[in-house]
């Protein structure tokens, strides 16, 4: 299951590296959105695969460096990759597995108070 998110701003930028950020410490979710796609397209990070080698990964830790530290196993986790891309939304939770009701109000209330600084509006569409 994805959870597709859709920011109105802006700064559309500040809220998609706030998400980013969150995304780190919710190990039950992985992620994509269009800076990551630009920063690391040239590693073929939307393809689907088991783990990442030794220069990916490391390509990976230094992305997420920006926001904190990441362990080398979240790094493996992180980065969504199915097929098909983002399309018309701004970002993507991508669920590990099926997500119960209290784990997506969870990452409902999560993503309400980091964006509520930022002062963006969104939406949010869980679905298969």
């Amino acid at each position: 299951m994805k959870s597709y998110i859709k920011i109105y701003g802006p700064p559309v930028l500040d809220a998609i590296q706030a998400l980013e950020k969150l995304a780190i410490d919710t190990p039950e979710v992985c992620i994509m959105d269009p800076l990551i796609e630009t920063s690391l397209a040239d590693i073929g990070i939307t393809q689907v695969g088991s783990t990442y080698g030794p220069a990916v990964q490391e390509r990976v830790m230094d992305y997420f460096r920006q926001y904190k530290e990441i362990s080398p196993e979240r790094c493996q986790k992180i980065l969504s990759r199915g097929q098909g891309g983002i399309g018309e939304y701004d970002f993507v939770f991508e669920w590990h597995s099926k997500p119960n009701d209290e784990q997506v109000r969870n990452l409902i209330k999560n993503i309400d108070d980091t964006l509520k600084p930022i002062g963006v509006r969104y939406t949010i569409t869980t679905k298969e």
